[in-house]
């Protein structure tokens, strides 16, 4: 069972912050770049829905990270919401 002190960062805060804004993108360029809506992007950046899996994949792709990075961020915030 996790810890229940604080509870984890939404995932589409990290990408909105440490992603986007860290390299001076736009939710448009993003979207672009990953073939989705803006409004797709925009509903996780703004905390509404989680990240996909297949979501996850892109963002690998277009950020050099893994899947996983983003898959478990998305886990450990709904496991933690959960208990």
């Amino acid at each position: 069972m996790l810890e229940r002190n604080l509870p984890p960062v939404h995932p589409g805060e990290i990408l909105r912050e440490e992603f986007i804004k860290e390299h001076n993108l736009t939710i448009t360029e993003v979207a672009q770049g990953l073939g989705i809506t803006r409004t797709s992007l925009s509903a996780v950046c703004n905390e509404r829905v989680g990240i996909s899996s297949e979501l996850a994949v892109k963002l690998s792709e277009a950020f050099g990270n893994t899947p996983q990075f983003w898959t478990n961020l998305q886990k450990n915030y709904e496991l933690w919401h959960a208990e």
